[in-house]
């Protein structure tokens, strides 16, 4: 079978970037709602958490099967399924009258959508257009569009609650979703099946050999850390600072510069990553999290610290996707990447599960969130050490399985 024409780079990483701007821009400011929410409401704090915990659980979980059908049948699809559950979830937070309610769309909904927006499938794309030898660097790029669109949604989402309020806030943010949908059209490869036809295993050949590989289940505990520490930052910081006294907007400006410096970060990470030994860069970001969080909460807080660990931690945000998901791509290849990323991207969900929920179990518990900052800090020393071990070596596959025609 004659392959089928390539998108070109300019394409792929303008349309991808895009995307990963609107959805990861939308869903960063949310911690914005917390209070909003659960004072209107007359909920707790750990009844958002849940909800929000519940979403990134949804993500990760169907991420997997995202990025099952983006490898089968293309990004295209996933894509405009995505956009559309977006709205409806982002729509339907407006509109929920009962914490299960909430939890169905903030948490299902949207973290479904979420699955079918995000890196998974925007790199799958990425993989079977651009050659190995610029991969990571495209992934960089990707990546900080993303970061963009942090520091960039953060504050226009908090200028939306204050002009419009929380609920109509929401329903503006569930048309721009709607965006993704013409923006996935440059991302249409022209033949998934041109796709399938260049793999060597099925399905479940490619996981028994990923889950069978150590390196694939270190990436996946590390990548469980990293969702732990960034979704209990993103979502609890804001309601952190207010508790210390900090005014509105700081919290707003602290997210919005986690954003800024992820650009800068996660650029950096991708354009390393061509150079230098992928599991070192993503050690150096791990431990590098571990000593921020430790010196934010032990000096003294004022807006100043608060903006520099904001920078600080921004670099280190998202700068570990360009070389985990490289490293699947050099071990694995490229034909079930949007696949097995999706399984890597879960362990981060779960992740993040934790974290966010934890966050507001313990403080409606103890009053504070001490402990999960504690927690976050052993988690980040531990998944430095745990990426390490992880090669980088392609596998060797002694006798593989042809497909039929």
């Amino acid at each position: 079978m004659q392959s089928p024409p390539s998108l070109s780079l300019r394409q792929v990483l303008l349309c991808g970037a895009m995307v990963v701007t609107l959805s990861m821009g939308i869903r960063h400011g949310f911690g914005l709602w917390l209070q909003p929410i659960t004072q209107e409401q007359g909920w707790t704090r750990e009844t958002f958490s849940f909800a929000l915990a519940i979403q990134n659980l949804a993500w990760g979980f169907a991420g997997v099967f995202a990025g099952m059908l983006a490898d089968k049948v293309g990004a295209f699809r996933v894509l405009v399924m995505g956009a559309l559950l977006y709205g409806a979830g982002l729509a339907g937070m407006a509109l929920s009258p009962t914490p299960l309610m909430f939890t169905l769309t903030a948490g299902i909904l949207v973290g479904v959508a979420q699955a079918g927006t995000t890196y998974a499938v925007i790199y799958g794309v990425i993989g079977r257009q651009i050659s190995a030898e610029r991969r990571s660097w495209a992934m960089g790029i990707t990546a900080a569009a993303g970061s963009f669109g942090q520091f960039f949604m953060v504050p226009v989402e908090g200028q939306l609650i204050f002009q419009l309020g929380w609920k109509n806030a929401l329903l503006v943010l569930a048309a721009m979703a709607l965006v993704i949908i013409p923006l996935a059209y440059g991302l249409r490869e022209h033949r998934a099946a041109g796709v399938a036809a260049r793999r060597e295993q099925t399905i479940m050949q490619a996981l028994s050999e990923a889950f069978g590989y150590r390196s694939f289940v270190l990436l996946m505990a590390g990548y469980f850390v990293c969702g732990f520490q960034v979704v209990f930052i993103g979502v609890h910081m804001p309601s952190y600072l207010r508790d210390h006294g900090m005014a509105p907007e700081v919290a707003s400006y602290a997210l919005a510069l986690i954003g800024l410096f992820n650009v800068v970060g996660t650029y950096i990470a991708g354009s390393l990553g061509q150079r230098l030994a992928k599991r070192k860069i993503l050690a150096f970001i791990y431990m590098g999290r571990a000593l921020a969080i430790l010196v934010f909460i032990l000096a003294p807080l004022s807006p100043m610290s608060v903006y520099l660990f904001s920078a600080v931690i921004g670099a280190l945000w998202l700068s570990t996707v360009p070389p985990t998901n490289a490293i699947i791509a050099q071990i694995f290849g490229v034909a079930h990447m949007s696949m097995l990323s999706g399984f890597v991207f879960f362990s981060h969900q779960i992740g993040s599960f934790l974290g966010v929920w934890l966050g507001g179990y313990l403080y409606d518990r103890t009053g504070s969130y001490d402990v999960v900052w504690w927690i976050a800090i052993g988690l980040g020393v531990a998944s430095s050490l745990v990426n390490l071990r992880v090669s980088e070596a392609p596998i060797v596959r002694h006798a593989p399985t042809p497909q039929p025609a």
